[in-house]
């Protein structure tokens, strides 16, 4: 197993999400500042794209080159276009708690998932043991046409999160954190999932946020430790990044999209985080570049 050791090249987040490489510059939400941020490749230059009061998680293009971006306490997605920020979807009565991670197709068409439920509740009440002892509610992955309306909703997810389209457009993998798996669909021409299944069980690997390489293998951030896996289909792990503080989400990007970038933060929970400004952004060179969606 090849192993890599991320270094860090920007710090200062309140909590780092959806990391995305888009026009030379990696875009990525921060719930806590309430806004989407672009840093070049070496992690500087944090600009400011777009304030989202409801706090950024996913983010993706439209074909049209419009921004979407999941405004997670209530519920929305939010359309970015021109500078001007406008309303786009409500999966409100899909939800069982905040909104979170996305992918956009090629198409237009989106899947939006969720938490389903108040995990820092759970955890505060529970600890990981007792949570894990007593399976919390399922919720919906949420499928969206380009112009918004819901195509699909698919029931009984595990804390749906970051997810993939593979390059022919025909494959969704989708993280499911709280059962520790990928879960895969067929996409139809018209958007539509079918055919679920298990892509890989994980062994106490709560997936968070995920990206795809050129040789059909999975990054994913172990939300329960400092390192991103690499895995392929059926669960081998054959590749594995160690980072200063726990990842959260991960994306490959560079000019050749082999450098991955990871967000990291001492946890997630935001009752002990969100007024605080210690998530960080860092960065390993790997050997298989990016591929797919987003």
């Amino acid at each position: 197993m090849a192993t890599y050791e991320a270094s860090i090249i920007h710090e200062g987040l309140g909590f780092g999400e959806a990391p995305r490489w888009h026009d030379g510059r990696l875009w990525f939400s921060d719930f806590y500042r309430h806004g989407v941020f672009s840093v070049d490749e070496n992690g500087a230059g944090e600009t400011l794209e777009v304030n989202v009061p409801g706090q950024p998680s996913g983010l993706g293009w439209m074909p049209d080159g419009s921004m979407l971006v999941v405004s997670m306490t209530d519920h929305r997605v939010l359309r970015v276009q021109g500078g001007a920020t406008s309303p786009y979807a409500d999966i409100s009565e899909y939800c069982g708690f905040w909104a979170n991670d996305m992918v956009v197709s090629e198409s237009g068409v989106s899947y939006v998932g969720n938490f389903g439920f108040d995990l820092d509740v759970l955890l505060k009440e529970k600890g990981v043991e007792g949570l894990l002892a007593s399976p919390p509610p399922t919720t919906n992955l949420v499928a969206l046409s380009a112009e918004g309306a819901v195509l699909q909703s698919i029931p009984e997810m595990g804390f749906p999160n970051g997810s993939v389209i593979t390059p022919d457009n025909k494959t969704l993998i989708v993280a499911e954190t709280m059962p520790f798996r990928l879960s895969a669909f067929d996409i139809a021409t018209n958007g539509i999932l079918s055919n679920r299944r298990i892509w890989a069980q994980l062994d106490f690997v709560p997936a968070d946020g995920i990206c795809l390489d050129a040789e059909g293998h999975v990054w994913v951030a172990n939300a329960l430790q400092p390192q991103c896996i690499r895995v392929r289909e059926g669960g081998d792990i054959t590749d594995e990044v160690t980072t200063s503080q726990t990842s959260f989400a991960c994306m490959l990007g560079g000019d050749d999209r082999t450098s991955l970038y990871v967000m990291t933060a001492p946890s997630s929970d935001r009752f002990k985080i969100a007024d605080k400004r210690l998530g960080r952004i860092e960065k390993a060179h790997v050997a298989v570049p990016g591929a797919g969606r987003p």
